[in-house]
């Protein structure tokens, strides 16, 4: 029987499993829903926003669609967390919370912020990174814990009757200023830092289709991650990560998807910046 694998079989490394991109998929359209259906209220007063809100079927509408995409992120969050206690409690994966294949940042993370720098302005060479870059770790970091504060600030204007029977009225002034400012903090940074970072940075540029694919050429690898390539060999466990490369319908649909979404992503912040300078 001939064999059917790939040409290209062995080439790529796998990065990301099938589940995580799912919800990082999920994550994707529910943020991009709150942008659009919550700054067209931040900013109710712009031409622009009454004209999106009016093209969603009007302000009531889309508060309606903002508490559904709210609802979408809390149950993405319980199920992020609670993966990651299975990994942990059940599975006894340990180097979630500490090491290489850790998001949790180390004190190498500020040493190789430094070195980074130095070679961005021709002082020393490029560090080496392994699984987990700082400014990856930041930017999970930097959504992790605002999505705690605007999802909490978010329920309690939800339900305001509920909670005002066991929290001071004055709160819930506050939770409106936190809702709308880190709702907008976080839209800006998404839509220009995260962006820049993932897809838009020259080695990337135009799309890193990783997080849509999973996968990552081995020269990349190398390349990009020189700790992790090595750390993996010296472990043995190189060959088991080794994958076929993505299909290219499944290239061809990630950068579709990721094109539109930076696109939408920096048409908001357009809208975003020029609400505040005008408004």
């Amino acid at each position: 029987m001939p064999d059917e694998r790939p040409a290209v079989a062995g080439t790529h490394v796998q990065r990301f499993a099938r589940f995580d991109r799912a919800l990082h998929g999920v994550l994707m359209l529910s943020f991009l829903g709150l942008a659009f259906t919550g700054l067209p209220l931040l900013f109710a007063d712009a031409l622009w926003a009454f004209r999106l809100a009016r093209l969603l079927g009007g302000y009531g509408v889309t508060g309606i669609l903002h508490r559904v995409f709210g609802a979408t992120m809390i149950v993405l969050f319980v199920v992020h967390l609670g993966r990651i206690m299975q990994r942990v409690l059940l599975k006894k994966e340990a180097g979630l919370l500490w090491g290489p294949d850790s998001l949790v940042p180390q004190p190498h993370d500020a040493l190789q912020m430094v070195q980074h720098f130095r070679w961005f302005v021709g002082l020393g060479p490029r560090p080496r990174f392994d699984r987990f870059t700082y400014w990856e770790k930041f930017d999970y970091w930097a959504v992790f814990w605002g999505m705690g504060i605007i999802g909490g600030s978010g329920l309690l204007l939800w339900f305001p009757q509920a909670f005002s029977r066991v929290l001071p009225g004055w709160l819930f002034n506050v939770a409106f200023v936190i809702h709308g400012e880190e709702a907008l903090l976080a839209v800006v940074f998404i839509f220009t830092v995260h962006f820049f970072n993932g897809h838009l940075r020259p080695e990337k540029y135009p799309m890193d289709t990783v997080i849509f694919t999973g996968r990552v050429p081995l020269h990349e690898m190398k390349e990009e991650r020189p700790a992790e390539y090595e750390r993996l060999r010296a472990e043995g466990g190189l060959e088991e990560q080794m994958v076929p490369a993505p299909s290219p319908g499944l290239v061809r649909r990630g950068r579709v998807v990721g094109t539109i979404a930076v696109l939408l992503g920096l048409t908001m912040v357009g809208l975003t910046l020029y609400a505040l300078l005008y408004s």
